[in-house]
C-alpha cells in the first residue's frame, strides 16, 4: 500500500511509525511532504526510510492513500493546490482538526472517497485511540481498510461524524491530560522521597494498569475504583482530596474545551 502524509507533524509521524511497525506497509512505500522551512520534520520520515519530498503534488501523484495532516487555516490552500490531481483511485484521510467531511468533497473532485479521521499519538506505540466517518461515495472496502491502518496501531471505532468533535476533546487531546496526571503524580512520589526516575516509571506504569483493567475487564471504572478504596484505608482519604480539589471536573471541562475548539475550527473553515 502506497501512502502519502501532505504534512509531516508529530501526529504524521507517530501514524507513519505506527504502519511501519505493525507491518501495514514499508518505510520506501510512504511519502511525507512538508514546506521547506519545516524540513527538520522530512528528517524523521526519512529516518524510517520513507521518502519525502517539499511537493504535495507528488506526494498525491506516488500514493493510493493521502493521509491530509496540515494545520485548519492550511487546509484550503492545499486542497485547491491538489484538487486536479486527485483521481477516482485515491482515498483522502484526513486527520485535519475540525474539518468536516462535506468540505473535503466539496474542495476536491466530484466523487472523491473521503474519511474522516481522529487519530491520537500513542499510535506511535502501538497503544492509539481512533475513530473515523467516512464519506458519501466512498467505495466497498474503504472503510475495512481505514479500520485495519489503525486498528494496526490501537483500538478503532468507526462513528457518526457529529461525535468527532466529542472524540477530539477526550482521546484526541486526552494524552495531554494523562502526561500532566503522570508529571503530577511523580512530583507527589518525589514529595515523599521517592527518586524522579522510578516515581516517573511508577506514575507511568499505574495510569497504563489501569486503562488497561478497564478495558479488559469490561468493569465499570468507578467500581474498579472502589475496589482499590478500602474502608477508612490510604486510597479513600486520597480520593476525597482529589474530590475536594475539583479533579473530576477539571477533566469534563478540559474535554469540553477541546470538543468546541474543534467544532469552533471547523465552523472557521466552512465560513472561509
Amino acid at each position: 500500500m502506497l501512502i502519502g502524509f501532505v504534512g509531516a507533524g508529530r501526529m504524521a509521524q507517530a501514524l507513519a511509525q505506527g504502519f511501519i511497525a505493525a507491518g501495514i506497509t514499508k518505510g520506501e512505500k510512504i511519502i511525507a511532504s512538508c514546506p521547506p522551512q519545516d524540513s527538520a520534520l522530512l528528517e524523521y520520515f526519512g529516518s524510517m526510510g520513507c521518502k519525502t519530498s517539499y511537493s504535495n503534488a507528488e506526494v498525491i501523484q506516488r500514493s493510493e492513500v493521502v493521509v491530509l495532516a496540515v494545520k485548519p487555516p492550511i487546509v484550503p490552500k492545499v486542497l485547491q493546490e491538489v484538487a486536479s490531481i486527485f483521481t477516482p483511485g485515491h482515498l483522502m484521510v484526513s486527520i485535519a482538526l475540525g474539518i468536516p467531511i462535506r468540505y473535503l468533497e466539496q474542495m476536491l473532485p466530484r466523487k472523491t472517497r473521503v474519511v474522516r479521521v481522529m487519530p491520537n499519538t500513542p499510535a506511535l506505540v502501538k497503544h492509539g485511540a481512533s475513530v473515523f466517518s467516512c464519506g458519501s461515495t466512498i467505495k466497498e472496502g474503504d472503510s475495512d481498510l481505514v479500520k485495519k491502518m489503525l486498528t494496526s496501531v490501537g483500538i478503532c471505532e468507526e462513528v457518526p461524524e457529529t461525535l468527532i468533535d466529542a472524540v477530539t476533546g477526550l482521546s484526541g487531546s486526552g494524552p495531554a491530560y494523562m502526561y500532566i496526571a503522570i508529571d503530577a503524580l511523580a512530583d507527589g512520589g518525589v514529595k515523599m522521597g521517592l527518586p524522579r526516575d522510578l516515581a516517573i516509571r511508577l506514575a507511568a506504569q499505574t495510569l497504563l494498569g489501569a486503562g488497561k483493567m478497564v478495558l479488559e475487564t469490561g468493569r465499570h471504572p468507578g467500581a474498579l475504583k472502589d475496589d482499590v478504596c478500602s474502608p477508612a484505608g490510604s486510597s479513600i482519604h486520597a480520593v476525597q482530596q482529589l474530590e475536594r480539589h475539583g479533579l473530576r471536573t477539571a477533566l469534563i471541562e478540559a474535554v469540553q474545551a477541546a470538543a468546541l475548539r474543534s467544532e469552533e475550527a471547523g465552523l472557521r473553515e466552512k465560513k472561509s
